[in-house]
């Protein structure tokens, strides 16, 4: 494996992160077999306090930070919700609560909109209420969502519905934009399972097949303009189909950063898979000293750290060689190109697995809990066919 050594370059120091995921708590009433979290969940004994937490979207606003999500787990299952929105709206954040929608009342929004938060993300595990809450494993999930829904709409705050898409709802991608658009929702986000954390424990669960992937994204491209100037349809293709990869974050350590409920600053959600790099707390440091001289931020900024096929690429400056912690789980080093690139050596691989876990037939989740796993209701899949310029046609 290959350990950058950003000492060795000339050092620019980074411009300002645009956005902060404040992973308030990784506590959440549903068991979602794609989660993205950390296998390993921060306990309720490790959060961060108010005090810390305000200190630290006071130094987010100061550095530069211009938009605060809310997140988790389920963010509202914090006391003190309202009381860390009011002081992120105080200091100048753009602040979106990202929620499950489970365990919100009305009273609950009414406070975080008089405290000032700006908008609201709501999470849709499908269209169909039935396999909606077999995905999130709880009876009756679905239902609520709808009902916070409207609560978010009576208040006037605006809506983003985000759907994580995998085998089980890829062929009701139609049905969740349309789904969306009733919910009162401005933006729809379709987005496909990306396989970190408890999600890589059921890729052979939630890989679509190729056909399904490609259906999906001419489904996508057509409702955009069927709906344009209704509804906003933001999609995020699948690593496993792909040519070129994304631009990780928009590039490591430069536009993003996450902080966990225990204060641990990461330059990406899944960036703690990469076992050499060392993470600063919050507890510690000062946010601006953790993003501008940390050393898990300075492995993969730029471009220095790269290696072929990427140093030579007229892309490096646009996607950024792609994953990290992808180009890890499947190639062994985090510098090598992700393998979602046609380019990359491993490109073989990644489309072999993919195959292989779409084929697997298999149809049990294993689904998530705050202690790990846990045994949850069965859910039958039905498999059948379901693009994008991103996407291989073969």
């Amino acid at each position: 494996m290959t350990v950058p050594n950003p000492a060795s370059a000339t050092r620019v120091a980074p411009p300002a992160p645009l956005g902060m995921l404040a992973e308030l708590t990784h506590r959440c009433p549903l068991s979602c077999p794609y989660c993205s979290n950390p296998v390993d969940l921060e306990k309720r004994s490790v959060e961060l306090d108010t005090e810390t937490w305000k200190r630290v979207f006071s130094e987010a606003a100061a550095m530069g930070v211009l938009h605060l999500h809310l997140s988790g787990g389920e963010p509202t299952a914090r006391k003190d919700i309202v009381e860390l929105t009011a002081h992120a709206v105080k200091v100048g954040l753009y602040t979106n609560l990202i929620t499950s929608g489970i365990g919100v009342t009305r009273e609950k929004l009414q406070e975080l909109a008089d405290a000032g938060l700006d908008h609201v993300q709501l999470s849709i595990q499908d269209a169909l209420p039935d396999n909606a809450d077999r995905i999130a494993g709880l009876k009756g999930a679905h239902e609520k969502k709808r009902v916070l829904a409207g609560h978010v709409l009576e208040l006037g705050l605006p809506l983003t519905i985000n759907a994580v898409i995998h085998r089980a709802n890829i062929e009701n991608i139609e049905a969740l934009v349309h789904m969306a658009l009733e919910f009162g929702a401005r933006r729809v986000e379709i987005a496909h399972s990306q396989y970190y954390g408890w999600a890589l424990e059921n890729r052979n669960m939630l890989m679509p097949t190729r056909e399904q992937v490609m259906k999906a994204a001419d489904t996508v491209e057509r409702l955009r303009e069927e709906l344009q100037g209704k509804l906003v349809i933001d999609a995020v293709v699948p690593d496993y189909y792909a040519r070129r990869p994304k631009p990780c974050v928009g590039g490591w350590g430069k536009q993003s950063l996450n902080v966990t409920p225990q204060g641990k600053v990461l330059p990406c959600h899944a960036a703690e898979t990469i076992p050499h790099l060392v993470f600063d707390y919050v507890t510690e440091k000062s946010l601006s000293e953790i993003w501008e001289h940390g050393s898990a931020f300075e492995a993969y900024r730029g471009t220095s750290w790269m290696k072929e096929p990427c140093t030579s690429c007229p892309r490096k400056e646009i996607d950024f060689g792609g994953c990290r912690c992808q180009a890890l789980a499947i190639t062994g080093d985090p510098a090598n190109a992700d393998p979602a690139c046609s380019l990359s050596p491993h490109h073989a691989k990644i489309t072999s697995l993919a195959l292989k876990a779409a084929d697997s037939g298999k149809s049990d989740y294993v689904y998530r809990s705050f202690g790990g796993a846990k045994g949850g209701p069965r859910v039958e899949i039905t498999r059948s066919n379901s693009s994008g310029a991103n996407l291989a046609p073969n």
